[in-house]
């Protein structure tokens, strides 16, 4: 049992914004799997099916961003798998370009919120992930009110292509091949400069 969690914030006002692309990915991973994140366990929303011969739990935790790491480690236990092996968390990234990915096999929360609750829920760090970019926050603007913000036309092309290539990595990840998976998708993405000019 493989569990995908998405991170973001529940509610309509937040659909859409940058804060939420692990949500977005795991509506396009149940998209082209047809399975429906409508179940309810641990204050997530979640789904089960296959993927790559391999049974999946895909997870959106309700909890609000910054505890997402208490729905996690609920889901982890209730299935009992083990998070170094059997867990890909996906979330957004401020110091990559938008829609650029980068995929690891374990790290630090790099001052994300929701990442340091997992880490610190599950009490270790090793864990898949795939980070998707959504931009540096610019000059003056609140870290929160940014991650808030939507995207521009520009920027939701990219993370249209970024989504697409998150579900492929989940895809590697889960046939126990992230190396190919970073090797594939750990390169940049130039800005998207059509709202600059």
């Amino acid at each position: 049992m493989y569990i995908i969690a998405g991170l973001g914030n529940p509610g309509g006002r937040y659909e859409g914004t940058r804060h939420n692309v692990g949500f977005d990915v795991i509506d396009a991973i149940a998209e082209k799997y047809n399975i429906s994140v409508d179940g309810k366990k641990s204050r997530a929303y979640i789904g089960k099916g296959v993927i790559e011969g391999q049974k999946v739990i895909l997870a959106k935790p309700q909890t609000y961003m910054n505890l997402s790491g208490e729905s996690i480690r609920g889901i982890v236990d209730y299935y009992k798998a083990d998070p170094e092996e059997e867990l890909l968390v996906i979330y957004d990234d401020i110091s990559l370009n938008p829609g650029q990915l980068r995929v690891r096999q374990k790290g630090s929360a790099g001052g994300h919120n929701g990442m340091k609750n997992i880490i610190a829920n599950l009490g270790t760090d090793v864990f898949a992930r795939i980070k998707v970019g959504i931009g540096e926050k610019p000059k003056g603007y609140d870290l929160a009110d940014y991650v808030l913000s939507r995207f521009s036309k520009g920027e939701k092309e990219l993370l249209n292509e970024a989504y697409t290539h998150a579900v492929l990595a989940a895809e590697q990840i889960l046939k126990g091949d992230i190396q190919s998976a970073m090797n594939a998708y750990n390169r940049k993405v130039k800005p998207d400069k059509t709202e600059a000019e």
